[in-house]
């Protein structure tokens, strides 16, 4: 089995937690569950929209700040950013919109119009979703091909560090949640495409990609 973030063949055994397999890759650091346990797309959306995110929620907010902090303090004025997996509705567009920038959103499930992905931006911003990605060394690769030289490719997800935890971790309880990351797993990606990796806070990975914005 090939690691699904980095596809390197660097994969293990991990843990099993219920009827759940969890596997390792060391290339990466990242931790995954066995494919065959993968929910199904019907059963995702009806999970998502179990969440109550409202663009205008304070504690929404105050969330996606976290990510929409960081990105926009290394933003040019008036930016062209993609919200990628934005959801119904986004704290992190409201928040870069306000900042000044112009947000492009795409989801999936509730705004798939894909002739967003056909285009390049300033920055791609990712904001709790590449967690629920079956296929991320595609999602990423593809992401990055639409960051200009200079831009970024901006990522807020619970990183995963404690092992020993992890069984109880409620992170890992979201039934959506197919992937978790480590700070390592970032500084390797970013390795892999020849960009360079900050960590600017907990939770938050910065990509850059080479070359003059």
């Amino acid at each position: 089995m090939a690691c699904p973030v980095c596809r390197a063949g660097d994969v293990r055994a991990f843990t099993t937690v219920a009827d759940r397999d969890y596997r390792r890759c060391d290339a990466c650091e990242a931790t995954f569950l066995d494919p065959a346990r993968r929910p199904e797309p019907a059963a995702e959306r009806a999970h998502y929209l179990t969440h109550r995110n409202d663009a205008a929620d304070p504690g929404y907010r105050r969330f996606a700040a976290r990510l929409a902090g960081p990105l926009a303090a290394r933003l040019a004025p008036g930016a062209r950013v993609l919200d990628f997996g934005c959801g119904p509705s986004s704290a992190l567009a409201a928040l870069l919109v306000e900042a000044g920038h112009a947000v492009v959103g795409y989801d999936p499930a509730f705004a798939p119009d894909a002739a967003a992905l056909d285009d390049v931006y300033d920055a791609v911003a990712a904001c709790e979703v590449v967690e629920h990605l079956h296929a991320p060394a595609e999602v990423f690769d593809h992401l990055a091909a639409r960051v200009r030289p200079g831009g970024r490719l901006a990522i807020m997800t619970c990183f995963q560090t404690d092992d020993a935890r992890f069984a109880g971790w409620w992170y890992r309880r979201d039934p959506t949640h197919v992937v978790f990351y480590r700070a390592a797993t970032f500084h390797h990606l970013a390795a892999r495409l020849g960009w360079s990796c900050e960590i600017p806070r907990k939770d938050v990975a910065l990509l850059r990609r080479p070359g003059a914005p």
